[in-house]
């Protein structure tokens, strides 16, 4: 696989005619038993195939902790911005949503994750509103199946111009 990134981020008029194209593919990140506890301590989600290496290594089907499935869905954004999808002339992103979220794959503490997307659809939502749907794919590095698919809701809002008095 050859790995793209935009180089400069693309306009707003640039990202409605790109439905159906890959936005861009994003560096690798590691998802390590430190980040892992981090989030099981935020969340409260302690369960033993998350935080206790030992025992999952016993017990585990995947002889590993495993990352949290939220946890691999929450590092999408992040991922998202670094890639340089958003307009510069971006004043705010919320998230707006998710659908169809799969998670098919375990990611072992130490693994390295990267996120792929495809932007599905532009929509105008009024004046510099726009939501954008894209196709998220989270790839393990080394594994033939992804850990994650998901449809992310962003909603965009462009920095209006002043007008001058």
């Amino acid at each position: 696989m050859t790995q793209t990134r935009l180089r400069t981020p693309p306009t707003y008029e640039q990202l409605r005619t790109m439905t159906g194209q890959e936005l861009g593919v994003s560096e690798w990140t590691t998802v390590d038993q430190s980040r892992i506890d981090q989030f099981a301590e935020c969340t409260g989600d302690r369960q033993w195939i998350h935080v206790d290496p030992e025992r999952a290594k016993r017990q585990s089907p995947f002889r590993a902790t495993i990352a949290h499935g939220y946890l691999t869905l929450s590092i999408i954004g992040a991922l998202a911005l670094d890639m340089g999808i958003v307009p510069e002339n971006t004043q705010a992103v919320f998230n707006y949503g998710f659908d169809k979220v799969r998670f098919l794959a375990p990611v072992r503490a130490g693994a390295r994750i990267r996120l792929r997307i495809t932007l599905l659809s532009m929509e105008d939502k009024g004046p510099g509103q726009y939501l954008m749907k894209a196709a998220n794919t989270v790839e393990i590095e080394g594994e033939q199946k992804p850990a994650l698919t998901a449809e992310t809701l962003v909603m965009l809002y462009e920095r209006r111009r002043r007008a001058r008095a």
